[in-house]
């Protein structure tokens, strides 16, 4: 690891060299300057991790020195040294940027204290700094943003499947960004010059949602006092997402069926027919699989839409990305709230990466957006956080009513030590001291069957 460097600048030979030796036996690389004009030098040519800077100087006053400094580098912190008649100038060098003061002489283990202090609020700044880059530039495609295996893995399948036309269904619990992927494809497909239209199937009814799909003529039903045209004639040269796919009603299924087969479909009370061409993306957070099985969605449809899966994981199984999530957030809201630049410690990440998250990415940044308007500093600390998250450790409780059927006492203990596992399905059927395959049976017979690669678990 490499030491610190640290650029004392002062005219005084002998504060100079006490510096010098006294920061070298505690461990850091220490550069020296006379004056002013040199010490600008040596910072151009080092850019040290930090300065100890003497106000009164000649060449070249400290005053000058931190002006053109910080036109340099602004994250090293400097550390000013003054006499007893320059109290005044040392907090001007504060308001100005300066890190803190001491009196001549300094008292050596309070300056390390502080030094130390700086050098690590400026490598924390600068570890922020270089993971909100890598969102910015690396690890984002069309807002997504994470490092993790399992969102690799779904951004490398977006990159294969936007260039075609083929239909996908998207997977994956609430919250998990399903809008997102969809836009991803949408967006670096032949298509992207055309609309993408979005229609949240469980939003409406199944009157409404036939007429906001297909269009109705003028008097077609009650209310009916124009012609509207429907969001699949809108999509036409575009792509169309249809979310919560697993909730539209077996007469509204028949019509999609005949859309995705036909490419074709009539408005409500309308004669003609329509041709369109569009791509179709559907999204769920059912398992339409056990849905077909309860004779509540329809096979043929079922593998029409399920040409291409796409399944997203939760929150807690890509615990590699909240920090670069939370960073993301915080300076999303920052910025459209009207906020200074707010920085998050450690620690707080630490209690962050260590919650279960049921509701995903969007229940993570309703947290941070929140952690960011109420914030009155600076910084976002463990007390900042909500007692659910700062004390959460890392199993819950499971609450059962008097009465229950012992069945579903077992399928909530399950569930519950899947959560409190990650969902890593070997190491639940261990906790509850059960077979794997017995682990992965009972689920199928829960309607949760995984989607996903399950092979990574082990």
């Amino acid at each position: 690891m490499n030491k610190p460097t640290i650029l004392v600048i002062d005219d005084e030979r002998n504060i100079r060299e006490a510096l010098r030796q006294y920061l070298t036996m505690e461990g850091f690389d220490v550069q020296a300057a006379e004056d002013g004009v040199d010490g600008l030098n040596k910072f151009q040519t080092l850019l040290p991790d930090a300065v100890i800077l003497d106000l009164k100087m000649p060449k070249m006053s400290g005053m000058e020195f931190l002006n053109k400094a910080f036109a340099v580098k602004q994250d090293s912190p400097i550390i000013v040294l003054t006499g007893h008649g320059g109290v005044d100038e040392a907090v001007e060098c504060m308001r100005r940027g300066a890190y803190d003061f001491f009196m001549k002489p300094p008292e050596m283990e309070k300056l390390i204290l502080v030094l130390r202090r700086a050098l690590d609020e400026s490598g924390r700044r600068e570890r922020q700094d270089e993971l909100e880059k890598m969102v910015d530039e690396r690890f984002r495609f069309d807002s997504i943003i994470g490092n993790s295996p399992g969102i690799k893995r779904v951004l490398d399948t977006v990159r294969q499947i936007a260039p075609t036309d083929a239909t996908v269904l998207i997977t994956g619990e609430s919250g998990t960004g399903k809008e997102l992927v969809a836009s991803a494809i949408h967006n670096n497909s032949r298509r992207s010059r055309g609309a993408f239209i979005k229609v949240h199937c469980a939003a409406l009814t199944d009157t409404l949602l036939e007429s906001e799909l297909f269009g109705h003529e003028k008097g077609s039903f009650t209310g009916a006092v124009a012609r509207k045209r429907g969001r699949f004639e809108l999509a036409d040269g575009g792509t169309i997402f249809l979310d919560e796919i697993g909730e539209i009603s077996q007469t509204t299924q028949v019509k999609l069926l005949r859309v995705l087969q036909e490419h074709e479909f009539e408005r409500v009370g309308g004669e003609e027919t329509l041709k369109m061409d569009i791509r179709v993306i559907t999204a769920t957070n059912k398992d339409l699989q056990a849905e077909v099985l309860e004779g509540r969605f329809r096979e043929d449809l079922f593998y029409r839409l399920n040409v291409i899966n796409l399944h997203i994981p939760p929150l807690r199984e890509r615990k590699e990305d909240i920090a670069l999530l939370t960073y993301h957030f915080i300076a999303m809201y920052a910025e459209k709230h009207g906020k200074p630049k707010i920085q998050i410690v450690p620690k707080t990440v630490k209690l962050l990466e260590n919650y279960l998250w049921k509701g995903n990415i969007r229940e993570l940044q309703n947290l941070v957006e929140n952690l960011v308007v109420m914030n009155k500093g600076q910084e976002i600390t463990p007390d900042d956080l909500p007692s659910a998250v700062r004390n959460f450790s890392g199993q819950e409780e499971l609450r059962l009513e008097v009465g229950i059927p012992l069945e579903e006492v077992e399928r909530r203990a399950i569930i519950a030590t899947l959560d409190s596992v990650g969902w890593n399905k070997s190491h639940a059927a261990r906790v509850l001291g059960i077979g794997r395959k017995t682990l992965l049976r009972k689920l199928e017979g829960y309607g949760m069957t995984d989607s996903g690669d399950d092979s990574i678990d082990e």
